[in-house]
Parts: structure tokens; sequence; C-alpha cells
């Protein structure tokens, strides 16, 4: 692809609307170094030296997006908490609407926080409710979903296994989209068969692998998963993502297509994953193709692996990715 015909996707991209529905999550996190451990336990003290907190999970995908210019339209749960509080006032900092969010009392807002000394990861606590949404904070939450769905070119489902993404959920999706509006999921592992029929799938090779209870060690099992997946599922389109080896798509009634990996130098694949599914579903909520979604998509997480920490791409410097 050349820089005017992706400059021109990505004006595109900026008039268009994307619904993004999973699970929402506090990252919270605390940098410092360690020169001594601790007298009480055999462990390292930390001596805190800055802090940070951001929207993780699916907000995270809505970031993505706001920051391609594209209409983020976020659906989700969050306890009525502080975190909860905290997570509403980072998101409309963040320009991300919150209308379509509702707190539920019997939750908790998820929150992850890590410690970090000389650039590794000590330890991490998570707060979290697992259990599925049901009842009538269910029906609430479907009621946002069909809200924020209705004249969306595209939906992106980012379940982190959280209580949001549910097969109730999923078939109210399903009857709204029908085959006019492409539903993507981020897959958890253990919920696939939650997304038949979806429009397509970005899995890693490691969740992929564990649909099948495999471990993809070569280009034959590798076939073999993402056409069993393509099948299995119902999906027009199954693209597995593979690191720094780029990605693969599988389509019905077609060969497999490899896109090989457009990031230099890699520092940190957080969020890469986000990345790409959103760039994917805004281009396609765009009108443009699949294979030049998929193309924007590598370009962007060429991009955000180069930075340490989650990531989001700008038109500009998507744009800029490309020969001119």
């Amino acid at each position: 692809m050349k820089r005017r015909k992706a400059r021109r996707i990505c004006r595109a991209i900026g008039k268009s609307s994307v619904a993004v529905v999973g699970d929402l999550m506090l990252d919270r996190s605390f940098w410092g170094r360690v020169d001594r451990i601790s007298p009480e336990a055999p462990v390292p003290v930390v001596d805190v030296q800055r802090t940070g907190v951001r929207p993780g999970g699916a907000a995270n995908v809505a970031w993505n997006l706001v920051s391609l210019g594209s209409d983020a339209r976020l659906a989700s749960v969050i306890g009525r908490d502080p975190q909860g509080a905290e997570m509403k006032k980072l998101l409309r900092r963040m320009k991300i609407p919150t209308e379509y969010i509702m707190a539920d009392s019997g939750r908790v807002t998820t929150e992850k926080i890590r410690i970090l000394a000389h650039s590794q990861q000590v330890v991490r606590a998570d707060f979290e409710t697992g259990e599925e949404l049901k009842g009538r904070a269910l029906g609430r939450l479907k009621s946002s979903v069909k809200k924020a769905v209705a004249g969306a070119g595209a939906v992106i489902v980012s379940d982190y296994g959280k209580g949001v993404v549910t097969m109730t959920v999923m078939d109210t999706l399903r009857e709204i989209c029908g085959d006019s509006v492409p539903i993507i999921i981020d897959p958890k592992v253990g919920h696939f068969p939650l997304y038949k029929g979806a429009w397509a799938m970005t899995p890693n090779l490691s969740e992929a692998g564990a649909f099948y209870n495999v471990r993809i060690s070569g280009k034959k099992q590798l076939e073999k998963v993402g056409k069993s997946l393509l099948s299995d599922l119902e999906a027009k389109a199954v693209l597995l993502t593979r690191g720094e080896e780029g990605m693969t798509l599988f389509e019905k009634g077609r060969a497999s297509k490899h896109f090989p990996t457009r990031a230099s130098e890699v520092y940190d694949v957080t969020g890469a994953g986000d990345t790409v599914i959103s760039v994917l579903a805004a281009g396609l909520a765009a009108g443009a193709s699949l294979y030049d979604s998929i193309e924007l998509a590598n370009a962007a997480a060429g991009i955000v692996v180069r930075e340490i920490g989650t990531a989001a791409v700008t038109p500009e410097e998507l744009a800029g990715a490309f020969p001119a």
C-alpha cells in the first residue's frame, strides 16, 4: 500500500463509528528501584519514584480508536466504587464517551496494580469480579449494547473474561448486527464457543492453540489450527497474530495469506493486540477492504511495539509508515 492510499483510508476512518463491547480495567503502575531487602520478609523493598494509571482492556481498544479519529462507543460495566469513578474520569479526559457504561453495586471495578523496579515487574495485584452478569444488571448491559451498536460500522468484542462477554451478550450482538455489521473478536481462552458466527477473530498463537489443546510449532500445525477455527466457529475470517513473525489470515475458500511484521524494533508488545483489532475494525467501518485494513493494522502494530507500555497510533504516524 502506498502512503496516498493509507491517508485516504485514515481520512475515512476519521468519519467512522465503531462500537466496543468488553471488559474495562484500571491499569495502575508504580515504578521505582530496589536497593535493599525488607527486614520483615525476604522480599525486595521498592522505593517508588513515580506512579501512573490508565484505562486498560476494552478501554485501551477505545483509546486506539479515538486516537485514529474514529467515534468509539464503549459499552461495559464498572463497579459503583471509587475506581469506577476514576475510570470514567480518565475516559472523559481521553475523549472517550461514557454514556454506554453502566455501574453495578454488586461488582468491583477491575484494577490491576503493577509494581516495577529497574524496568522489571516485581509483583502484580488484581482486584476483580469474574462472575458473569445476570438478572437486572445483564438487562441494563444489553440495553447499553444496543444503543452503542446503533449506527456503528463495526463492532469489537474485547473479552478479558471478567464477566461482560457472555452468550446472552453475544446473541444480542448477532441479532443486532446480522450480516451487515462486522463483529470482530479479541478472544479469551475458554470462551471460543461464545463467538460462533462472528465476522472475524484475532487470536494470538497461544490462544488459537489452546482451543485445540496444542502448541503451534510449525507451518503445518498453524494451517490446521487456522482452518479449523474458521470452520468450527463459522467465521468469515481468522487473523492469527504471531508476534515478530507477523500475521496470517485464513478465509473460507481461500489459501492462507501471510503479512510479515512491520516492526523494526520491539521493546514492548503490551497492548499490541488492542491496536491490531482497533485499526482492523476502523478500516472495515470506513469501507476499506479486509486486506487493506490488515495492512494498516500490521503497520500500526509495528509502531506501538517500539514504545514501552500501552500506546496508540495517530493517523499521521500510520500513513507515514507507508512508502510515498
